[in-house]
């Protein structure tokens, strides 16, 4: 199930240094539920034809010179229209002071208005980013996720499989780990995904028969990570005489999340095989393939070429 999310305005006042002009009465009450920021340039000479409500509207240096230079009733009638919208806020960038009759009409409609240091392009492309990334389609999923060797692992598998144990072998090797047992996956563009832990359980990994440690406590700050891009998905399965697998690694697997795919492997295991071992292994073989190499293709290209070659003698 895919979460939906929204950001308190107060949250955006707090991250971005922001100073109120006029409170609205249901301030603390104000969640931002849309991604984007929008400068009402034709709104202001009254166009309001695809006007987008629900998103912050940010007002620059252009925008309020060309309100300097209209008059104050002209003023009233734009702001009157724009606040009966009933926008999140309106955010004034530069420090630039409100007018009067944006003020009236702010407090007439009951709306928030804010005011900013920073220009206004950078404003803009900053709450952008920022919304994004707070308002990201998300799910979680139960798993483990590792940074090794900067590549992002997400282990997959039935429980009690033994990923936990994989990632604390991961951690005493200088790996860091990310999130065990539920790992919040949200969806940062059309081909990226972020993986982090919830904050109830960050830090914390379970290993049966010992019990609940904390990871950052037991081996320093630096096993653990934030978050990181999800790089591969590895399926553990135990093993079966009765399955066929890959032996070249040459099938291209992929599971889809979110609607992003994301290159997938399947690992058998079996009692004694290191399985931290390997996981460094498709780490950097992973790493590998970004990079334009794959050993599996070049070692089929080898196999190929010393066929043709001894087909040829043979005549």
């Amino acid at each position: 199930m895919i979460d939906t999310y929204s950001v308190p305005l107060t949250q955006l006042v707090q991250e971005f240094q922001l100073a109120l002009a006029y409170r609205s009465s249901d301030f603390e009450a104000i969640r931002v539920t849309v991604d984007d920021v929008s400068r009402p340039g034709l709104q202001l000479a009254g166009y309001f034809d695809h006007f987008e409500p629900m998103r912050l509207q940010v007002l620059g240096n252009a925008e309020m010179s060309y309100l300097r230079k209209i008059s104050e009733e002209k003023q009233t009638v734009i702001f009157d229209r724009l606040f009966s919208y009933k926008i999140p806020a309106l955010i004034i960038a530069r420090n630039v002071d409100p007018t009067p009759a944006c003020l009236a009409m702010a407090k007439k409609h009951d709306i928030t208005v804010l005011r900013c240091q920073e220009s206004t392009s950078y404003i803009v492309s900053s709450l952008i980013s920022y919304l994004k990334s707070a308002l990201a389609p998300r799910i979680t999923r139960h798993g483990v996720f590792v940074d090794v060797y900067g590549e992002g692992l997400l282990l997959v598998g039935e429980s009690g499989i033994g990923k936990s144990e994989a990632a604390v072998e991961l951690i005493k090797r200088g790996h860091r780990l990310i999130a065990d047992d539920a790992v919040e996956i949200k969806k940062i563009n059309s081909t990226s995904l972020m993986g982090s832990a919830p904050a109830l359980i960050r830090n914390y990994i379970e290993l049966r028969g010992i019990g609940v440690i904390n990871v950052a406590k037991l081996f320093g700050m630096g096993a653990i990570k934030g978050e990181n891009v999800i790089d591969l998905v590895i399926n553990i399965v135990p093993w079966s005489n009765h399955e066929i697998y890959d032996r070249l690694g040459l099938e291209e697997q992929h599971v889809d999340i979110l609607g992003v795919k994301v290159p997938q492997i399947t690992i058998p295991i079996t009692p004694g095989r290191n399985l931290a071992v390997i996981l460094e292994a498709a780490a950097m073989n992973n790493r590998q393939k970004k990079m334009g190499y794959n050993a599996a293709v070049e070692f089929t290209e080898q196999i190929n070429k010393h066929f043709d070659e001894n087909m040829g003698q043979s005549f």
